[in-house]
This record gives C-alpha cells, structure tokens and sequence, in this order.
C-alpha cells in the first residue's frame, strides 16, 4: 500500500470515529489541528486504524507518535497489504 492510500484510509477512520466529514488530514497534523481530537478520542481513533488496517501498536509507538506522519510511517512499518 502507498503512502498517500495509508493516509487516505487514516482519514476516512478520523472522519468516521469523529464524525466529521470535513477532516483534511496531512503529515504534520497534530491533535491541536483537529476539533474533537482529545486524550478519550485518541484511544478511540488507534484502535479504529489497529482495526481498518488489522495491526496492533505497542505503547511505545504510539507516545513517540508527534503527528500524523509518524502514524503513517508505524503503520507502513508493519507492511501493510
């Protein structure tokens, strides 16, 4: 899977779990650039994308995570199909 088709899918999970259609997701996205991305919905939104891709994320991974770039490049990581 290409990169630019792992962040499309991230961005279809936000959308989702968020419900919010308007989502725009880009590398440098951080929790402070999308409206309703808190600590609860966090939780919420790793095991949407753990389930849309059918991985699992170690603790670690996911505190070193500073944007969605880095999320993009842990889930590449685990070769996804």
């Amino acid at each position: 899977m290409e990169r630019a088709e792992v962040l499309k899918k991230v961005n279809d999970v936000f959308r989702d779990v968020l419900d919010n259609d308007e989502i725009v997701l880009k590398d440098e996205t951080t929790a402070d650039d999308v409206e309703g991305w808190d600590s609860l919905s966090h939780i919420q939104l790793v095991v949407a994308v753990e389930k849309a891709f059918k991985i699992k994320f170690t603790s670690g991974e996911i505190l070193r995570w500073k944007n969605i770039g880095e999320m993009v490049d842990s889930i590449l990581s685990k070769n996804v199909a």
